[in-house]
């Protein structure tokens, strides 16, 4: 049997809805990295160095196909506001983003494990929350439970409510992968999209 020709360096459920929109044929593959945050790292490089670190993880175990990995950092005053994965850690981070704006840095690998040859972007979205009450946090903290999502919140949900505007490039970023980068790296690398 031969390997994949794509292969998707992520468990996300959300990445791989996004991947589903360019490409049918494609198989996911837990990276197995350690998500740390190096002292002193700011935000986006962490985010560039996972997003590399996934591809080249899955790129060893794939050797011969084309690998996508992706990582998100969401940044509140220089620092990463990580997944919450509590209701309480939820419910905090949206009061702490409550009238203010938060980056969020998404980078992306196309990795060619055959040759070990790396495309990169990153993208920077700036999601500008509202002035947010607390009964209105918690109604949408309880419905959406977004413990799993860095800075709290599912924008292609309700979480969609929570902002006055949001600058970006490419709205899919900030689901967790960059379509519009996803499909230029594609290109040059040879894919036909669409």
């Amino acid at each position: 049997m031969t390997a994949p020709s794509l292969v998707l360096g992520s468990t996300s459920r959300y990445r791989a809805e996004l991947l589903h929109r360019l490409c049918a044929d494609f198989i996911q593959a837990p990276p197995g990295i350690d998500e740390i945050h190096l002292p002193g790292e700011a935000p986006g490089d962490r985010a560039r160095r996972l997003a590399i670190a996934k591809a080249d993880a899955v790129g060893a175990r794939h050797p011969r196909a084309w690998v996508i990995g992706s990582d998100q950092v969401a940044e509140l005053d220089g620092r990463p506001l990580d997944k919450p994965g509590t209701i309480e850690l939820a419910c905090d981070q949206l009061r702490r983003s409550s009238g203010r704006t938060v980056r969020f840095h998404t980078a992306l690998c196309l990795l060619d494990a055959r040759e070990g040859t790396r495309r990169l972007h990153v993208d920077v979205t700036r999601a500008v929350f509202r002035p947010l009450a607390d009964d209105e946090i918690a109604r949408y903290v309880a419905r959406e439970q977004p413990l799993d999502c860095a800075g709290s919140f599912k924008c292609e949900g309700l979480g969609i409510s929570l902002f006055e505007r949001i600058e970006t490039e490419d709205p899919t970023a900030l689901v967790g992968l960059p379509l519009i980068a996803l499909a230029r790296l594609l290109r040059e690398a040879g894919w036909s999209i669409p």
